[in-house]
């Protein structure tokens, strides 16, 4: 057993320096040592402990602590989603996170995005507030952050401190305490924010230092492995290598991969089995992302590392699937058990729920964990863009269940054959939290159409009085002139008089010899009652209100956030006339 170095993931908006500053400190440790220390893998760098003595010089000695952890593995991945792909059963490969924002801007769509996944898979973060250089009148005169920030004048020093708290009020609204690194109280109870400056390396010191020692007090027991076990990875990445054909771009988080070992990798129906052809790093200090970048094939890579695995029949892989070594006689035994880590956040079909489709199983997972969190049920959940088979079962459940007849799709698109639709909606965005907003608004407004459309079925409250001089025909029917005092009048209300005894339904509405289906308060118009006389039932001067049926009642109780107040008080009219009967009436 050994202690591995803890996988440190940098996460946040797009544009908040993420990359700016993890360039700031592969730079620093090829200024400050022998070229050749650091070493840089898939997607990868390795930091050294000896290189992050250098970087923080004396800071480390503050924390009294046995240091044991070999280094830090920062992982770097493009895209503010890709991180979902650092997956690992049930949980995020990042053993901690760094989150970082900038100082200007603030929490922002993406930054919301990354805090929700971080809570949900409980990755302890650290948040780096970048950009401190550009707060109005910074100067920069030495690295180490609390040193320069009391030299800075007081007006510099204040701004700095109003972007910080209102990050800290922020954070607050969203269920963590946070405070400024060297104010911390409690790390396991507050989130440490350090600001730092990729540009000038202002904070990077102190950033690395709360980093190693969070990482050696709470995480040193979960980093132990066994370094001659079967590999175990994720894989962050798949990609085309002149020369080479498909790749896989992999983070092994445990044991030792050699070439021509047989993995088990998880694909979307069966896993498959392969060997390794030809495992690639970059070369020395080189960065994987540039093009230029060439590759040397190595014989073995040990946890934890990023490595290029070269490999036969990985047509169906798709990014955030697992990946395992074995020996011949245990294939089997690794399927079952790739498969049944798969099968946890594939979702074939279920009775009800939405239906949801990702870019990768990361982000699929990620999504499901948060829709679960909102008590939103999933019918279906798979990796690919949007297709006809899709829409057909987000469709079928339309009766029983219209809410529900959504698909959801994150970085994902609409197939060429997925045009047809009817009654499904398909909500489709690159932020996670922002396509569950989406949802939620989408099925607010679909509900408050419902329950208009039941309230239109109901008979509306109504007040109104029969105009004098304004009889147009004695009885069968009746017609007669009516002003609407509060409320809706509509074809086939039932009316009744002050003490509640029933007259007839109202058989039309006429305004300015016009039929009308309804009349709203202010109007003046006439109507024609059957089986009615006038000078009998009903009066000139009359006031009459419309019968509410007793579950019709009910149902307005249930609906009445979508009554206005005169509906409302028209309603506790209604009821109090109906009372005088039936003291139990509507209740």
């Amino acid at each position: 057993m050994k202690i591995r170095q803890p996988i440190v993931t940098f996460v946040g908006h797009i544009d908040h320096g993420k990359t700016s500053l993890q360039d700031y400190i592969r730079q620093s440790t090829i200024a400050k040592t022998e070229a050749g220390l650091i070493t840089q893998h898939i997607g990868s760098s390795n930091i050294p402990i000896s290189v992050i003595r250098k970087i923080c010089g004396n800071l480390l000695d503050k924390l009294n602590l046995k240091l044991t952890i070999p280094g830090l593995l920062f992982i770097d991945t493009p895209g503010h989603a890709a991180f979902t792909n650092l997956r690992r059963r049930g949980g995020n490969l990042a053993d901690i996170a760094i989150l970082v924002i900038n100082v200007q801007e603030g929490i922002m769509p993406q930054t919301l995005e990354c805090i929700e996944i971080l809570k949900q898979y409980k990755t302890p973060f650290i948040i780096a507030l970048n950009k401190i250089d550009l707060v109005s009148g910074w100067q920069s005169k030495n690295t180490l952050l609390i040193q320069n920030l009391n030299l800075q004048p007081e007006s510099v020093q204040k701004i700095l401190e109003t972007r910080l708290y209102e990050i800290v009020g922020r954070l607050s609204e969203l269920g963590f305490n946070s405070e400024r690194f060297d104010r911390v109280e409690d790390y396991t109870k507050q989130v440490a924010i350090v600001p730092v400056s990729a540009k000038t390396g202002e904070g990077i010191p102190e950033l690395l230092m709360v980093l190693t020692g969070l990482a050696q007090k709470y995480l040193e027991q979960s980093l132990k492995i066994n370094v001659e076990g079967s590999a175990k990875g994720t894989i962050l990445e798949i990609k085309e290598e002149k020369g080479i054909g498909k790749t896989l771009e992999v983070i092994l988080y445990d044991g030792n991969l050699k070439q021509n070992d047989t993995i088990i990798i998880g694909t979307l129906s069966e896993p498959i089995a392969t060997k390794v052809k030809a495992l690639l790093e970059p070369s020395q200090l080189k960065d994987m992302k540039d093009k230029k970048t060439k590759f040397k094939k190595v014989k073995e890579a040990s946890a934890a590392i990023g490595v290029k695995i070269s490999a036969p029949d990985i047509d169906d892989v798709v990014a955030g699937m697992p990946l395992m070594s074995c020996s011949p006689d245990e294939i089997e035994k690794a399927k079952t058990e790739i498969k049944r880590e798969v099968d946890e956040v594939i979702i074939e079909t279920r009775q009800q729920g939405i239906v949801i489709k990702a870019d990768s199983l990361g982000s699929l997972e990620a999504l499901i964990k948060l829709l679960k969190e909102k008590n939103i049920p999933v019918k279906k959940a798979s990796i690919g863009n949007i297709s006809k088979k899709d829409i057909s079962d987000a469709q079928i459940n339309y009766e029983k269940d219209p809410l529900n007849t959504v698909i959801l799709g994150f970085n994902v698109e609409m197939m060429h054959d997925a045009i047809s639709l009817k009654n499904a909606k398909i909500i489709t965005n690159t932020v996670i939290y922002k396509l569950i907003d989406d949802l939620e608004k989408w099925q607010e407004e679909e509900r408050k159409k419902q329950e208009t459309g039941e309230i239109d079925l109901l008979v509306r409250p109504c007040k109104l009085q029969i105009m004098k001089g304004y009889v147009f025909r004695q009885n069968n029917p009746a017609v007669v002139g009516v002003d609407i005092l509060a409320g809706t009048l509509k074809v086939n209300a039932p009316l009744m008089k002050k003490d509640g005894k029933k007259i007839a339904e109202v058989k039309s509405i006429q305004q300015d010899q016009e039929s009308v289906e309804k009349a709203e308060r202010g109007r003046q118009v006439a109507i024609s009652l059957p089986k009615v006389t006038v000078g009998r039932q009903i009066n000139e001067g009359d006031i009459l209100y419309s019968a509410i049926p007793d579950s019709e009642f009910r149902k307005f109780k249930e609906l009445k956030k979508h009554l206005n107040q005169e509906e409302k008080e028209l309603l506790k009219e209604i009821a109090a006339i109906m009372r005088e009967k039936n003291p139990v009436w509507g209740i």
